[in-house]
């Protein structure tokens, strides 16, 4: 094989049919050399969190993930990374997930807590013989996902450990079908908040997920459990009436808060108050989780 085909099989593993050669060779060179600036970007923002790169074995996927976790005492804040570059238009999905912008990772370095522990979403960072472009589209939510993360989880905290949840945009979907499966949560915030997917799609007038898990639908099965649903008033991708109405169909104001952030987009401008916020977990006023 040339190095093209070689890059080709590392990156994605993929067999590239003669009527798309040209075009789709250029497409995973430009990938495979898009990825390592991806992991560059990852690296940087990982060390400077004190953050170390590890990789979990899971069932069907292995997983990414940053960990710093010196006090088996303390609980373990986890956060799962948004959707990354699903999509490189609204018709083409991208051949690679990984984000050029994982916000969820910078907020867990900016997180000073003892015990931080960053999952990147299936495909992103790490490819496994199970990666297809369903799992970063139509999949992205799907059952296999949440038990994928759930059981990376298991094994990167220790028995009887604690787990404050955040997820960013879309790993604010998984991260609130995570709180309703473990009975180890203890509060789950999400920023930019994917929480019905459905709604967001009819929003923007794209193709429903059919195959994914919906988080608005197991809204009630997280009353009583601290949460904060922090919403960008500038955000166009997930908009604020969103994290409204899960919070709503949650059905419970003691525990439940949505935090609007004036300066804030679905991508930019979280990164300034997100050391307040993380070093406060949400909490409920009287109510306890039943």
């Amino acid at each position: 094989m040339g190095r093209l085909s070689r890059e080709a099989a590392f990156c994605y593993g993929v067999k590239m049919t003669r009527a798309h050669l040209a075009l789709f060779s250029l497409l995973v060179l430009a990938a495979c050399v898009g990825r390592e600036a991806r992991l560059d970007t990852a690296a940087d923002i990982a060390r400077q969190g004190g953050l170390q790169p590890i990789t979990v074995a899971g069932q069907p996927f292995a997983l990414a993930a940053f960990v710093r976790d010196p006090d088996p005492a303390q609980p373990v804040v986890v956060y799962i990374e948004g959707d990354g570059l699903a999509w490189v238009s609204s018709s083409l999905p991208s051949t690679d997930p990984t984000p050029r912008n994982p916000v969820g990772l910078r907020l867990a370095a900016l997180d000073t807590s003892p015990n931080v522990v960053y999952l990147a979403r299936p495909c992103q960072y790490a490819w496994s013989p199970s990666c297809s472009e369903a799992y970063w589209t139509n999949k992205r939510f799907a059952d296999e996902v949440v038990r994928a993360t759930s059981l990376a989880i298991d094994r990167l905290i220790r028995p009887g450990q604690q787990i404050h949840l955040v997820g960013y945009s879309g790993g604010g979907a998984i991260a609130a079908l995570l709180a309703a499966r473990r009975a180890d949560v203890v509060s789950l915030r999400t920023v930019a908040g994917n929480l019905d997917h459905e709604a967001v799609n009819r929003y923007h007038g794209v193709s429903p997920m059919r195959e994914s898990l919906n988080p608005k639908d197991i809204a009630s099965r997280l009353k009583g459990l601290p949460q904060q649903h922090l919403v960008g008033l500038g955000d166009k991708v997930v908009p604020p009436f969103i994290a409204q109405a899960f919070t709503q169909a949650v059905g419970d104001e003691q525990c439940v808060a949505v935090i609007p952030v004036r300066n804030a987009t679905h991508g930019d401008g979280w990164e300034p108050v997100w050391r307040s916020y993380s070093s406060s977990p949400p909490t409920c006023r009287t109510s306890v989780r039943h």
